[in-house]
């Protein structure tokens, strides 16, 4: 995620894409397929434009396009082919089984040359109408696991028969059916390790700039635009007011509602 950061940020001060500032997003790491196999790539969202680096203006960015999609892929292959190169030279890359063989220094260099010579894939979708559309993509994508229970249509006899899309065949539904101990293994494939965060935030939406920086946006934007104010509520209130459901109420009778008498210590949690 970073690397990808570093490659919007030099586009974004880069005089020919006509932004000079600094731009803000929220990144969204996805590891899985339709089929749980490893497929590794970001979800960027993007406001279209940038904030200069004075602080003072908000540059909007052209109507039809941030940057050309092509010349970042190009970037962005030349940044991680370089930290890939510099890993193997300070032996910071481990090779096992099937990498094996690229272990010696002129097979490795064989590789950096061979995928240097690909077309890297980047894609750019349209802006969103608004609002309401952002945070729809969020909420599709924010919180998937790698497969819902929908589409596991059976469990039986030490196999899993689920059901995907088959990209190359125009999103046709076909089933596929593993061992359970496959169908597993390659659902663990896509827990993230510890330490590595699913999303993250940079620029001027990063955690560590956005309380001073989102206002003064706005005001940029819009000189005479009201601030909207913070809400402060409790869970309890939050749910109700997104989803209209009372989780205090009694699922049971509809009636009594749960009371918070106190919380209980750690010290009692542990010996109970």
């Amino acid at each position: 995620m970073p690397l990808v950061n570093q490659t919007l940020q030099a586009f974004a001060k880069d005089p020919q894409w006509r932004l000079e500032g600094r731009l803000g997003f929220i990144s969204v790491l996805h590891t899985w397929s339709q089929t749980l196999i490893d497929h590794f790539h970001l979800h960027c969202l993007i406001p279209a434009g940038a904030l200069s680096f004075t602080k003072d203006r908000w540059i909007p960015a052209k109507e039809n396009f941030l940057f050309k999609i092509t010349s970042l892929a190009k970037e962005f292959r030349k940044r991680y082919l370089k930290l890939l190169l510099n890993a193997y030279l300070k032996d910071e890359l481990i090779f096992t089984q099937k990498t094996a063989a690229l272990n010696s220094r002129q097979a490795f260099q064989q590789l950096i040359n061979s995928v240097s010579k690909k077309r890297w894939i980047a894609y750019a979708k349209r802006p969103f109408a608004g609002p309401q559309q952002v945070l729809e993509y969020l909420g599709r994508y924010t919180h998937r696991v790698a497969i819902s229970n929908n589409r596991i249509i059976s469990i039986d006899n030490g196999r899993v028969t689920f059901t995907y899309r088959d990209r190359q065949k125009d999103n046709e539904i076909k089933e596929m059916t593993l061992d359970a101990d496959k169908f597993i293994s390659r659902f663990l494939l896509h827990v993230l390790p510890k330490g590595f965060f699913k999303i993250r935030y940079f620029g001027f939406l990063a955690h560590t700039n956005k309380k001073e920086q989102i206002p003064l946006i706005r005001k940029l934007i819009d000189p005479d635009a009201t601030l909207p104010e913070k809400i402060q509520e409790s869970i309890s209130e939050m749910m109700l007011r997104l989803t209209g459901i009372d989780i205090t109420c009694c699922p049971k009778c509809k009636k009594g509602k749960m009371i918070s008498i106190r919380k209980l210590p750690k010290n009692d949690l542990n010996s109970s």
